[in-house]
């Protein structure tokens, strides 16, 4: 397989093809993409579109990084450094919560694991570019809270997975067994102030609680 650096990510119609590949790999998911309608959806030749990704599985984790990469940045954007460690915890929470349910995730998931035997490198890069860089962003932000005093934590590694976690408590199950599809504002704000009050039960120092 062609590896990511055979991509050409520059040129007026990328954008084009990214936003067809999304559209039909969350309708069709990947077996059923075919690329004539990832070409068709996108407005764009299959020659164009090779010219930009010479395999589909390359278009599939390119999509998967650039959708994983939007969801990070937008958390980060939210965060208000001055803010208690609380508020900023139900922003990422909210963000977690939503990104894991959203249909590009599920997708995402049911895709990584019907093709894992065969494609063990889709699976691999949708979990470095999504749950690996968000527990380091989360990492990050911990890390500032344990040095302004707000949280004491010995392994912030262990503790930034244990509070994306949390956040899929009562959801990310019954989601993916088909339980339940879809859920409520109240039941995802119950999820997220659970999260936050366990989370600060554990790691918030009294300056924290203040």
């Amino acid at each position: 397989m062609n590896d990511a650096s055979a991509i050409l990510r520059t040129g007026r119609k990328f954008d084009q093809v990214i936003a067809g590949a999304r559209q039909v790999f969350l309708s069709d998911g990947f077996e059923g993409a075919s690329v004539d309608d990832i070409a068709r959806a996108a407005g764009v030749s299959k020659a164009t579109l090779y010219s930009y990704f010479p395999d589909k599985r390359l278009l599939f984790l390119e999509v998967a990084r650039l959708e994983c990469e939007r969801m990070a940045e937008n958390t980060v954007s939210l965060i208000d450094e001055e803010a208690p460690p609380g508020q900023n915890l139900r922003v990422a929470a909210h963000h977690i919560v939503r990104f894991l349910l959203s249909d590009f995730t599920q997708q995402c998931f049911r895709i990584c694991v019907a093709e894992s035997e065969r494609f063990p490198e889709l699976g691999q890069t949708f979990y470095h570019h999504g749950p690996a860089e968000g527990k380091r962003r989360i990492c990050e932000f911990l890390q500032r809270g344990i040095e302004k005093g707000f949280l004491d934590i010995d392994d912030v590694d262990i503790a930034a997975e244990q509070f994306g976690e949390l956040c899929k408590v009562r959801l990310w199950t019954r989601l993916v067994f088909g339980v339940q599809k879809t859920f409520t504002d109240e039941e995802i704000e119950a999820v997220v102030e659970n999260a936050v009050k366990t989370f600060l039960a554990r790691y918030g120092t009294d300056k924290s609680r203040l």
